[in-house]
């Protein structure tokens, strides 16, 4: 713990307060060595122009990959570097041929962006869109969907921890069962990576989108897509450049063997290198020590919410992630968010527009969420619930 506070700006003058961070969910505090990666380069950027700078990190920008890699199970090979999860997902998503009468599969939790891509394409194509049922704990129903699997089903997509709450979907199962009719199996990763173990050998999937600014503590503007290799060569993605293909002939090019072809030419060199050392700092500290101490901080809020009057505790699942959701009642959740944030505690609210088919179903307009990663410590949970309970009870 003092190593992980040292290396936090936020926590640099260890005689006044610290703040209360809880949005790891959102957009975490990055240690101090993504923003010395970020600005060095930047700085040697401003001396020899982009094109040289870039060069000298040649390998660096390959350690990005590997580093990643070594993350998630992966050869860095089957890696494609972005400027979001979300360019990630879609990259892939729309690489997939689709034709009329062929069937898109959804979480019940799945993330707005992800479905208004799957209904775009399927008014596009003449797919359909269609939601997996949540079983009674909230996670995916498996005989459920079991049953609305036919060759028809050409892509699932599956949330592995929502935005909204601290469920953990099963990705094994739901992998397992897609592909018995030969359906992809796409993850959205943007809330597990970084404070879930994610083996995407293990999982199975065939492929999994994730970002830098979350859990992994790297720079906005970064992402990652893992390609499995076996998919990888069967795709070609609806946008190419020199980068991802190679101009062969006046009429004829080469789409790049691996991952590569998920990636343009263009990028913030910059950013990538601190979402390589942010990845690093984490394999450093130990993956399952940084897992274990998110946990351990979600369920100590878990446990303790539910003491303050009028507060309940909106998680679904059996398993959980480092994502805690609740309501006040009678108090509007923007509200608690920002007279917390009088008190230099930070946390965010998920609105029902995130996560529509789930909030609606829960009759849920909005919730706050607090995700405290590994470097909260207890006295800092401790002040959030006692700001809590102070607003409680001023309602």
């Amino acid at each position: 713990m003092p190593r992980l506070r040292a290396d936090i700006p936020a926590y640099a003058d260890p005689a006044g307060l610290s703040p209360v961070f809880l949005d790891s969910a959102g957009s975490s505090l990055p240690p101090q060595v993504v923003a010395d990666t970020i600005t060095a380069h930047l700085r040697r950027e401003g001396e020899i122009g982009g094109y040289r700078a870039a060069n000298e990190r040649l390998d660096d920008l390959a350690g990005v990959k590997s580093a990643i890699g070594t993350l998630i199970g992966a050869d860095s090979s089957s890696i494609a570097l972005s400027d979001s999860a979300s360019r990630s997902w879609s990259d892939f998503f729309y690489a997939v041929p689709l034709r009329p009468g062929d069937r898109i599969l959804i979480s019940g939790s799945d993330y707005a962006s992800n479905a208004i891509a799957a209904l775009q394409r399927a008014r596009a194509t003449g797919a359909t869109v269609e939601a997996i049922p949540s079983d009674a704990t909230g996670r995916i129903d498996l005989e459920a969907l079991a049953e609305l699997l036919d060759d028809r089903v050409k892509v699932v997509s599956l949330l592995h921890a929502p935005t909204n709450g601290g469920l953990v979907n099963p990705v094994a199962d739901v992998t397992r069962i897609a592909h018995r009719v030969g359906a992809l199996v796409l993850l959205d990763a943007c809330q597990s990576a970084g404070q879930l173990p994610i083996d995407v050998t293990e999982l199975g999937v065939d492929a999994m989108s994730a970002t830098g600014r979350k859990w992994l503590r790297g720079p906005r503007g970064t992402g990652f897509l893992y390609v499995r290799p076996e998919i990888c060569r069967e795709l070609e993605p609806s946008r190419l450049d020199l980068h991802s293909a190679a101009w062969t002939g006046p009429q004829d090019y080469r789409i790049a063997a691996d991952a590569t072809r998920f990636e343009f030419w263009e990028c913030d060199v910059a950013a990538r290198l601190g979402l390589g050392a942010a990845v690093r700092y984490l394999l450093d500290l130990g993956p399952d020590n940084v897992f274990a101490a998110v946990a351990a901080n979600a369920r100590y809020l878990r446990e303790h919410l539910p003491g303050v009057r009028g507060a309940t505790v909106r998680d679904l699942g059996t398993e959980h992630s480092g994502i805690v959701s609740f309501t006040i009642e009678g108090i509007d959740p923007v509200e608690i968010r920002d007279r917390l944030r009088e008190s230099d505690i930070t946390v965010t609210v998920s609105h029902r527009g995130s996560t529509l088919l789930d909030m609606s179903a829960r009759h849920l307009d909005a919730v706050v969420r607090a995700s405290p990663h590994c470097f909260v410590t207890t006295a800092e949970l401790d002040r959030f619930l006692d700001a809590v309970e102070r607003l409680a009870h001023t309602n």
